[in-house]
């Protein structure tokens, strides 16, 4: 944010100042007093294992020249005193937010069940082209880390790339009431928290509030190749574009073509457009899984829409790294195994996708490892949803499974089904032994799970080439 007196930083957030009305702060707003500068606006957020009033006067003594909070503290620095401090925060965003707009920001919001953080992270760096661009590192996707990394943005910002997550119906709405969206792109409809929502249909509805709080002079950008989604042109009023099909929706229409993956399984294809803009241009991703094929389209489309040039969209989208961590994050050890650290989450969609991927991987005289770990929040199906994985696995080639976690018997009777090999971890450091005793050179081993698990452990000390995992990890 621009700088503030504690005098306009209370009147966006409507708390009661306790202190100096003159003091300036800015231009960071943080949560964590770790990450406080000279300036910075501490927010005191009480959480159920740690409260942020606690480490309030760390945030001063690092230099925080103001805290919000949910009560009086005694501290020297100004107070913005609130009911509720996620609120507040939310508050202050959406102050900042409607400044910026005003000022010719353009606000784009992403939603799916899979695969926001990577098209969220390609949507910045396409947007990067044309002007200045605040996007979250990582998920950053509710109703803490949305409004946070709204109050990223500066004058000279000209666009907000958000991610939009939930876990029930009107959790997006809210969201977008917080940071309203001029741009929203909607991925997919899968089963990722489906034992939350109960159902796909329940799912579309929650993630369709997307598209219904869009501006009739917005854009809603629509996968086409997606029954769910594209039904969810007739939820809005704002002008339609769509990608994944050449008979799509609206507007414009983004696809692909002469699909190719390398060795390290990152896409070339040809990038067509109809519509509002026309033409075909190559795309060589630097991002693995064909998968990501689906998450550039998109990207592809909100450029569009944006006013960026064709020619421009392909360039970006063959420059653009993946900035996320332990998303399809490849490692190659000096002993040549592929590390592919994928454990950031998990959902059937996505396991789908990382173990295609896997298998395009296979190098020559090598062979592939699936380190999996549970699939959560998937109610009653859970356990047909593990088979199907299992299954699947034996059905791409994958030549041993290690299986971590409450489903992995039901991982492994899918895999029986096909005769994969496969061993129980009983836990991270089972799992991570095993696969040392079984890599060798020119293998590929996927590593993937639900968050809850925390396999990234297990695979960054793979990666890494450690003999042993540490206690504790």
């Amino acid at each position: 944010m621009r700088e503030m007196t504690t005098a306009q930083l209370a009147a966006l957030a409507e708390a009661r100042l306790i202190g100096d009305p003159q003091v300036v702060v800015g231009p960071r707003v943080v949560i964590d007093s770790r990450s406080v500068e000279p300036g910075s606006l501490f927010v005191a957020l009480p959480g159920e294992r740690v409260d942020g009033h606690d480490f309030a006067a760390a945030a001063v003594s690092a230099g925080a020249s103001a805290v919000l909070a949910g009560r009086e503290l005694a501290i020297e620095v100004p107070q913005l005193v609130v009911d509720d401090p996620a609120a507040g925060l939310a508050r202050l965003a959406r102050g900042i937010l409607d400044e910026a707009l005003a000022a010719g920001l353009i606000s784009v919001a992403v939603t799916g069940s899979s695969g926001k953080t990577s098209t969220k992270d390609l949507i910045a760096q396409v947007l990067a082209t044309a002007g200045e661009t605040v996007a979250p590192v990582g998920s950053q996707n509710n109703e803490i880390g949305v409004p946070l990394t709204a109050t990223r943005i500066m004058p000279s910002t000209r666009f907000l790339v958000s991610e939009f997550g939930a876990r029930g119906l009107g959790h997006i709405r809210w969201l977008c009431e917080v940071v309203p969206p001029r741009i929203g792109a909607v991925l997919n409809v899968g089963q990722a928290h489906l034992g939350e929502f109960g159902s796909q249909s329940v799912i579309a509805q929650a993630k369709g509030e997307l598209v219904e709080a869009l501006p009739a002079q917005g854009w809603a950008v629509l996968n086409a190749s997606d029954p769910l989604v594209a039904a969810m042109a007739e939820r809005t009023t704002a002008r339609l574009a769509s990608f994944g099909a050449a008979d799509g929706l609206g507007e414009l229409q983004v696809w692909a073509e002469e699909v190719s993956l390398d060795a390290l399984s990152r896409p070339r294809f040809e990038l067509h457009a109809s519509g509002l803009a026309a033409g075909m241009v190559p795309v060589a991703l630097q991002v693995s899984g064909a998968h990501q094929i689906e998450n550039a389209l998109a990207a592809a489309a909100v450029g569009l829409v944006a006013g960026i040039e064709l020619a421009q969209v392909a360039e970006s989208l063959s420059q653009a790294q993946a900035r996320s961590r332990w998303r399809m994050e490849l490692t190659e050890r000096p002993d040549r195994v592929l590390v592919v650290n994928d454990a950031y989450n998990a959902n059937p969609d996505s396991m789908a996708a990382a173990l295609r991927s896997l298998a395009a991987l296979r190098r020559p005289g090598g062979r592939l490892l699936a380190i999996l770990g549970d699939m959560l929040e998937l109610g009653p199906t859970a356990s047909e949803q593990h088979r199907d994985v299992g299954e699947l696995a034996a059905q791409l080639g994958i030549d041993h499974l290690i299986l971590i976690g409450d489903h992995a018997e039901d991982v492994a009777a899918g895999a029986r089904v096909g005769g994969v090999g496969f061993s129980m971890a009983p836990d991270r450091t089972a799992a991570f032994t095993a696969a040392v005793d079984w890599l060798r050179s020119d293998d590929v081993v996927l590593i993937k799970a639900s968050r809850g698990l925390a396999l990234e452990t297990v695979a960054q000390a793979l990666a890494e080439g450690r003999p042993t995992l540490e206690v504790g990890q």
